[in-house]
């Protein structure tokens, strides 16, 4: 188990760290949901990622939303207060690892990863759960230099496959993988998470 804490120490999050095989040299940061809406770090979609950057050798930190679980202060909607959470999160890791980091994210958790692209130097790659494509800062993911993963169900209402697919389809150096029969929430479809995710962090490690 492991604390986040924002930089002016007045909050702590809840996150569980999970070490790495490789010395602790690289790592990655796992975004829940919607905290208004039961996003939490027991998501089994943030679970499957942990677990797949875990077989690969790879540390991972996933965290809980200021106001959800043990993390301190009210839960909160506003897109400044999930960046400042993200922030706190990743700035944590840094201190544990090494190496290059992977900004991850689940549905709202991938609309914050995606906020703080391009503005930390160790964040090399980008994996992305369900993204709401309207919610999305494209102008940031077209800078964005590293690889990017995006896994999105065909089934998805929140976040259309075909806004998705479209959106992939405008930028470098991204993977798009579809899960069939899968809705927002992956009831089905999350083996298919895992094995993406691993198979992924092969190929562009």
């Amino acid at each position: 188990m492991a604390i986040a804490a924002h930089e002016n120490g007045q909050l702590a999050l809840e996150g569980l760290f999970v070490a790495g095989a490789d010395a602790a040299n690289r790592g990655a940061v796992i975004a829940p949901p919607h905290p208004l809406y039961g996003g939490s770090m027991d998501s089994p979609v943030v679970s499957e990622i942990a677990f797949a950057f875990q077989r690969s050798g790879m540390a991972s930190l996933a965290f809980n939303w200021r106001g959800v679980g043990a993390s301190a202060g009210a839960p909160s909607g506003e897109l400044a207060d999930a960046l400042a959470d993200y922030a706190a999160a990743l700035a944590h890791l840094e201190q544990t690892v090494e190496g290059p980091l992977t900004a991850c994210g689940y549905s709202f958790g991938a609309v914050a990863a995606t906020r703080l692209l391009g503005h930390n130097a160790r964040v090399g790659r980008a994996l992305l759960v369900a993204p709401p494509p309207s919610m999305l800062d494209s102008g940031t993911l077209a800078a964005f230099r590293g690889p990017l993963l995006i896994i999105a169900g065909e089934e998805d209402a929140f976040a259309p496959f075909s806004e998705v697919e479209k959106l992939a389809a405008s930028l470098e150096r991204t993977e798009l993988v579809s899960v069939l029969e899968a809705d927002h929430f992956f009831m089905n479809g999350l083996a298919q998470i895992g094995r993406a995710t691993a198979d992924w962090i092969a190929r562009t490690n």
